[in-house]
């Protein structure tokens, strides 16, 4: 077992909201009357922080109207949550891999909305530690990764961080932690792989088969 630590990211890695979460950026955005991002620059953004997000996927947004924009957006994603769900075999791995690893989440989500995702999904007992965006810096940035190596001490050699978006894998790297790519969440595999993980998998099956014999 080389990795003690699994870090994963929440959306788009564990369960299946990124289509969600495009659609709710984009919706906002046309409530306000602002011109809509595509869902590609949309699903693009999942990940960052809050502030992060909205300057790159609406940047005619007026810091005044953030707040608007915010209620908007949590209204019409919170409106889509019964339409999401854990990606098809997850919460068993999460159950195998908790038996003799240490798990940690590192999430663009905020800390009120992983609780209630967390709680929601009821995979909170397999998780020692989690970091989220409104808690340090956020992705790209190593804040949180750097945190929980620091509470679950772990040496960066001995962690892997599980993403499905570029900002997953820059992170990892600006930690010194290696990374894996899961190809069924927000960004593209070709955009992934340009990132240098360890590897790209395809499915959950895929990413207990790689950690069986790789991690």
């Amino acid at each position: 077992m080389r990795y003690r630590l699994l870090v994963f990211d929440w959306d788009g890695t564990i369960i299946d909201s990124a289509t969600a979460i495009a659609q709710s950026i984009r919706l906002a955005a046309a409530d306000l009357g602002l011109e809509a991002p595509t869902m590609e620059q949309a699903r693009h953004v999942i990940g960052l922080g809050l502030h992060d997000a909205l300057r790159a996927a609406v940047p005619g947004l007026a810091a005044q109207r953030t707040a608007e924009f915010v209620a908007r957006y949590r209204e019409h994603f919170r409106a889509r949550e019964d339409q999401m769900g854990l990606f098809g075999g997850m919460r068993e791995l999460l159950a195998t891999l908790s038996e003799n690893r240490v798990l940690g989440i590192a999430t663009g989500k905020s800390r009120r909305g992983l609780d209630r995702a967390l709680d929601a999904a009821g995979l909170r007992r397999y998780f020692r530690a989690s970091r989220c965006a409104d808690e340090t810096n956020p992705k790209p940035d190593p804040a949180m990764l750097r945190d929980l190596l620091e509470q679950l001490d772990a040496a960066p050699d001995n962690a892997l961080m599980i993403g499905d978006t570029s900002h997953d894998i820059e992170m990892a790297r600006a930690a010194g932690v290696d990374a894996l790519a899961v190809t069924y969440g927000a960004h593209p595999e070709q955009g992934l792989r340009a990132c240098a993980p360890r590897a790209c998998v395809a499915s959950v099956a895929e990413l207990g088969e790689w950690l069986a014999t790789h991690g």
